[in-house]
């Protein structure tokens, strides 16, 4: 029986069955539809436009074969390198014809066989995650077995330890006797020095009320001040009234409103009018803005 023998028997196993019928591909750029080749021997399927060619190198009763059919029909043959005129076809048909059938028979096996070995793989795949997650769950009830043992050997390590302390709590019930007496005589000292504390905490008080005091008479008289210097201001149309005043600063340099630096004469005159003798430490580097009054040395 005349055999086809391929150098590599393995060079079909990745072909898929549908490859041998696949369709008609894109019309303006040939596109292989499947391709296997081992060393220089080959089993190709592409289409060219409307056409389907199917391109075959092998060796066949020790002689090699190049075979190329279109649309199912016969175009091109070659052995041992010799193009074959299509007169002599007929006298090749029978290897021809053996030599593609082997080859669709091999893809079809190769490919029923991918497909079991990918059911398989799945399989195996399946099984494998079962034996992992078998092997997880043993680890983690070895480990909870272990933490468990640990968990006991510390409990009663805790229970020896208790009983000392039970032990030594029984000494100290006894020296807390003679502590309480010592605390309560302590407690009586600090009785004492409480109701002094609330002495001296009532005299604070006082003197906090009083500074509160003078504090909201400082303020009243800031008040009254800058409404006295926001009048002079407007009669002296530096500002448009009273409530137009934004910002003030004077001192021994001069004297700014809202910004705008003031002549000399008319610093002057608020030098003289708001004098240190009058209103004390507002008379220098003094310095006002609607967020509040800062004053400064």
């Amino acid at each position: 029986m005349k055999t086809i023998y391929l150098r590599r028997s393995l060079w079909l196993a990745a072909i898929l069955l549908t490859s041998l019928c696949a369709g008609a591909q894109t019309k303006t750029k040939p596109k292989t539809a499947y391709q296997v080749t081992s060393n220089d021997m080959y089993y190709r399927i592409h289409n060219d436009g409307d056409n389907r060619i199917e391109d075959i190198k092998t060796e066949y009763d020790d002689k090699i074969y190049k075979v190329e059919y279109v649309n199912e029909k016969l175009t091109s043959l070659s052995v041992d390198g010799v193009k074959i005129p299509e007169s002599d076809w007929s006298k090749y048909s029978e290897a021809t014809a053996h030599i593609r059938e082997e080859m669709r028979e091999m893809a079809k096996r190769n490919a029923e066989q991918a497909k079991r070995n990918a059911e398989q793989a799945v399989r195996n795949e399946e099984q494998a995650k079962r034996n992992a997650e078998q092997v997880t769950r043993n680890q983690e009830q070895a480990k909870r077995n272990d933490e468990q043992a640990k968990i006991n050997a510390e409990q009663q390590k805790r229970n020896a330890e208790q009983a000392v302390r039970n032990q030594e709590q029984a000494k100290r019930d006894a020296e807390q006797v003679g502590l309480n007496e010592i605390q309560a005589k302590k407690n009586a000292e600090q009785a004492v020095r409480n109701k002094e504390q609330e002495k001296r905490n009532a005299e604070q008080a006082v003197r906090n009320q009083e500074q509160a005091k003078r504090n909201a008479e400082q303020a009243k008289a800031m008040e009254q001040l800058m409404k006295e210097i926001s009048t002079d201001l407007a009669n002296d149309k530096i500002i448009k009234d009273r409530d137009d005043l934004r910002q003030l600063s004077f001192g021994a340099d001069g004297m700014t409103v809202n910004g705008i630096k003031q002549p000399e004469d008319v610093f002057k005159k608020y030098r003289k009018k708001y004098s240190k003798e009058k209103y004390g430490i507002l008379y220098h580097d003094f310095n006002y803005s609607r967020d509040g009054i800062i004053i400064g040395h």
